[in-house]
């Protein structure tokens, strides 16, 4: 089997290797190349019509068959007419250089008020430190495209570009990436820089060229090169006359800029619309004002835009075949917009993929997803099956890659994802690790600890972020020190501090919102027989059972330090005794333990106004040798305060409130509800008081002045 492995793994690797040949070789004529495919393609339809036409010829002179000609198909006698519309068709089609990405507003439904436009933009070149072959991607929310690597230079060029929709309260921050590449191991990330879209909606578009620092991951005050960017924005009019233009533009076969009323008539009869081809000399005339038998293209283009607006003429996506719907004129405009490309001869950039890691990840990486040993995906099989831990940044709207050693994957999936993994634990394993953490607990508070805070900050480069820490790097004296970090006042501004019925984010981390237990268990956590009794033991009460539950899962490289969700008083603390599993997803969605209710922690109640009582759980895991508090019992404390710490290692907080006394924030939710984390900090709102919410006083508008 191995043998085989290797086999099909050599096979694999030449094939990909042949592929990047013919494109590298098509990338130098690709004008011609287009020109000859296309050639080549309208014969073969007229071939693939002329055989087809004699075989339902054959047919009848055998007597077999229906004599009667298909009426939808608008094929004639002689042939002729079928001919030229199959045509037009796969030039529509050949003219889309169609990605892999998929359209996001084709799953959801888009409002026009929430429509902001379509941005095209373009990654031109860049200016870098040093030669080598390059690569850039742009992620913008939950979709990521890459360019083509450019040559061995150190000013790369692609002119690549790539259309997206912006949406007013959505992603438009997007994040571009420069990688340089090695095929051999993997690509490295140079440095990036992150662009408001939302910005050029302001900008003229004779203007749409700007040059952006690109930012060292591991030190955002560090300029490694600098990048061009163009982007300008399409308003819903604009974007509707420019698509109609593209596909009247296809059908100008003299290119004079003038289309007559056969071309008009052919390009109707391809959308296949039965209504708008009976009217097709009608909305002709319209736009032939003069009278001489031919229209221009913009003229033509306005007139179309305005009768699709009254009465729809394409039913259906010309170039992936969809059927759109009649009624959703905005939908459809939008999909349509994304989903053909006017081939301006710009390399059009690469879609389909989550994160820009993924987008920038070699053969190596194929060749794993291949065998199954890899794979980007969202929800559970991230956590339980896959190597890759995909979290939702809140902030930034994007989503990211949790940065973890696949040693340390492998492991964790052979001992938490099997019988036989967990039976090792049970019959020793336990003690081991805790001699383990208690071992390296005392190591990471030695001197000789401190050498290991450089290469902690490089391996988790952009996602610790030096800037916000509260002391110099050379003032910690050990590794513990450095992990306890911690930061500037101003790093974490609390979300209506002064209002005591919002709940806040309890600490840096990748946050799980259930609105039940039931929630959880079907979503998220996938032990043996999880409940908030064997969470919380004797400080369970009726009103917690059925209560909201959320869950802050700290990785090595957060923040970790916890704070107090809201503000109230410390009734008491329960310390429970128990194991120190990891934290991470790989073994919260094991079915053969129990994280949460199994491992060490410390249970406390705080009394509030606003929430009744709120069930704070910290739980140590793996390599966590202590949790360490600030408050005692009986403090008074505010929303944001600091309530410990947690040593080396990753970890878990989780909060119970009440049934019915918290509204979760909606966004929270619907992520939950996905098996998606989402990446949150400090003082972030969580929730709204249900309890109190009536008794909020609102300001009065009249006495209020600008």
């Amino acid at each position: 089997m191995f043998v085989h492995v290797l086999v099909y793994s050599k096979l694999a690797m030449w094939q990909t290797k042949i592929r990047i040949e013919m494109v590298k070789e098509n990338r130098k004529t690709k004008k011609n190349y287009l020109e000859i495919d296309v050639k080549n393609d309208l014969l073969k339809s007229e071939l693939d019509v002329n055989t087809s036409d004699m075989a339902i010829a054959d047919t009848h002179r055998m007597g077999h068959g229906n004599s009667r000609q298909d009426s939808s198909s608008g094929d004639s006698a002689d042939g002729s007419k079928p001919s030229r519309i199959r045509r037009l068709r796969r030039r529509l089609r050949l003219h889309s250089r169609r990605t892999s990405a998929s359209h996001p507003q084709t799953s959801k439904i888009l409002k026009e008020e929430d429509f902001a436009g379509i941005a095209l933009i373009r990654i031109i070149s860049a200016e870098m430190k040093f030669k080598d072959k390059w690569l850039a991607c742009i992620t913008l929310g939950e979709q990521t495209f890459r360019t083509h690597v450019s040559d061995q230079t150190d000013k790369p060029t692609w002119n690549s570009e790539k259309k997206l929709l912006l949406e007013k309260h959505g992603a438009h921050l997007a994040r571009i990436s420069v990688f340089e590449t090695n095929r051999l191991s993997r690509n490295n990330l140079i440095g990036y820089c992150e662009v408001d879209l939302l910005e050029f909606l302001s900008q003229d578009c004779s203007s749409d060229t700007e040059v952006f620092d690109l930012l060292d991951p591991s030190s955002a005050s560090t300029i490694v090169g600098r990048i061009s960017i163009s982007c300008c924005i399409e308003d819903p009019v604009e974007t509707e006359k420019t698509f109609v233009r593209r596909i009247l533009s296809i059908v100008d076969c003299n290119e004079d800029g003038e289309l007559s009323l056969d071309e008009f008539s052919d390009l109707i009869d391809a959308f296949g619309n039965k209504l708008a081809a009976e009217k097709k000399e009608e909305i002709f005339k319209q736009a032939d004002k003069n009278g001489d038998g031919v229209v221009s293209l913009d003229e033509l283009a306005t007139l179309l835009a305005i009768q699709n607006e009254k009465e729809p003429i394409i039913n259906c996506c010309p170039v992936c075949g969809e059927v759109l719907e009649v009624s959703d004129g905005l939908n459809n405009m939008i999909h349509m917009t994304l989903c053909f490309d006017e081939g301006t001869g710009n390399q059009v950039m690469t879609g389909g993929f989550l994160t820009d890691k993924e987008a920038s990840s070699g053969w190596m990486f194929k060749l794993s997803e291949w065998a199954h040993f890899s794979t980007f995906d969202i929800g559970l099989r991230s956590g339980s099956s896959a190597s890759h831990i995909l979290v939702y940044d809140r902030r930034k709207k994007r989503l990211v890659e949790e940065i973890i050693d696949r040693k340390i994957v492998l492991s964790m999936r052979a001992i938490y994802q099997s019988k036989f993994g967990l039976g090792l634990m049970d019959n020793g394993a336990k003690e081991i690790l805790r001699s383990l953490s208690e071992k390296q607990g005392k190591k990471m508070d030695s001197a000789e600890s401190a050498k290991e805070i450089p290469n902690f900050i490089e391996f988790f480069k952009d996602q610790i972020n030096m800037d916000e820490v509260k002391y110099p790097l050379e003032q910690f004296k050990t590794f513990n020190e450095f992990f306890i970090r911690e930061l500037k006042p101003s790093a974490r501004p609390i979300a209506f501090v002064e209002r005591d019925d919002i709940a806040v984010c309890a600490a840096d981390c990748r946050l799980m919102a259930f609105n039940s237990v039931a929630d959880s268990i079907r979503c998220w956590i996938k032990g043996r027989k999880f409940s908030i009794q064997g969470l919380l033991n004797e400080m369970c009460s009726s009103e917690f059972v059925n209560g909201a539950l959320v869950i802050f899962r700290l990785a090595p490289q957060d923040y970790h330090r916890f704070h107090f969700p809201v503000s109230g008083t410390i009734e008491k603390f329960l310390e429970l005794p128990g194991c120190l599993y990891t934290v991470n997803p790989i073994a919260v969605n094991s079915k053969y333990c129990n994280v949460f209710t199994e491992n060490k922690r410390v249970v406390s109640i705080i009394s509030t106004e606003h929430f009744g009582k709120v069930a704070f759980v910290a739980i140590g895991a793996t390599m966590v040798g202590s949790i360490n508090f600030s408050k005692k019992e009986g403090d008074y404390v505010r929303k944001g305060d600091e309530f410990g710490y947690f040593s080396f290692g990753g970890s878990t907080v989780i909060c119970v409130f009440e049934k019915d006394s918290i509204r979760i924030d909606e966004d929270l939710l619907e992520n939950s509800g996905r098996s998606l984390e989402t990446l949150v900090s400090v003082g972030m709102q969580l929730g709204v008081s249900v309890k109190k919410q009536g008794n909020v006083k609102l300001p009065n508008l009249r006495n209020l002045s600008l």
